[in-house]
């Protein structure tokens, strides 16, 4: 494995284990997707071969079916403790926001009826900083208020590997292992590790997935890369946005950030 993976590796499980020894409870979500995946890899690693926390998929009963398939082959083979937590209704959100928006917002709700019912104190999350303008400005541990609330201009500094990881009661904290790595750090990941992958990320009939999120919000794009080899090299020369096919992320501009303001991944 290259030094830049191995460095970025070497950090992920840092932060994992001093989360893990610190903060509890925990959980992980886990959306199936490539970096919560490759983010689950890390957590076996972390604590040779087994995951000693709960992972949680937050459900809306729209995964599309293959995502639901990954879950179950995956929580057989490794034997998981996987909660499949369900989504309030759409129509109990907030019916001001665009459709998609307000689709979407389903997760952030269901986050918060998960705190309150299993009261974790942390919450392991698979985002990355490239992903979007507003996810570069999340640290590694990120103190949010049980309503999941962010307030993004107020973060605590993070220097030198020195993490503040205790809060005030009434809050809860999202940590980040991966957030400093990228799409292709990913990618290259998985493939040096052989981490098993869901097949919509592989092009069929000239499209593939980039981003994994609920069918009825989430579209593929053009592609004819149907191995980890032609994504990489299709990450390397491309322009076009990792959540290209995240509808709510083209409703209005500001949708994303009131989707993060509020709670969201």
């Amino acid at each position: 494995m290259s030094q830049h993976l191995d460095d970025l590796e070497a950090k992920s499980i840092y932060i994992i284990r001093e989360a893990y020894a610190r903060i509890n409870p925990v959980g992980m979500l886990w959306s199936i997707g490539k970096d919560s995946t490759a983010m689950l890899w890390l957590v076996r690693k972390a604590f040779f071969g087994r995951v000693p926390f709960p992972l949680v998929l937050l459900d809306t009963g729209m995964e599309m079916d293959e995502v639901y398939a990954f879950r179950d082959m995956l929580t057989k083979e490794w034997d998981l403790d996987v909660i499949s937590h369900p989504c309030p209704p759409e129509e109990d959100m907030d019916q001001t926001l665009p459709p998609a928006t307000r689709a979407a917002m389903r997760k952030t709700e269901g986050l918060k009826t998960l705190l309150n019912e299993h009261q974790f104190k942390g919450i392991f999350c698979g985002i990355r900083r490239d992903e979007q303008g507003l996810r570069a400005k999340e640290r590694v541990f990120s103190p949010r208020s049980m309503d999941g609330s962010w307030d993004f201009k107020d973060q605590p500094p993070e220097f030198w590997d020195q993490y503040k990881t205790e809060f005030p009661e009434g809050c809860h904290v999202r940590i980040h292992p991966i957030l400093q790595w990228t799409e292709v750090d990913i990618w290259k990941y998985t493939q040096e590790q052989d981490i098993p992958l869901c097949d919509l990320y592989y092009a069929r009939d000239g499209m593939r997935y980039r981003s994994l999120g609920e069918k009825n919000i989430t579209k593929p794009v053009p592609s004819t890369a149907s191995n980890i080899d032609e994504i990489i090299h299709e990450l390397e020369t491309t322009k076009t946005s990792e959540r290209a096919g995240r509808a709510m992320d083209k409703e209005t501009e500001d949708s994303f950030e009131k989707l993060r303001s509020q709670g969201y991944m």
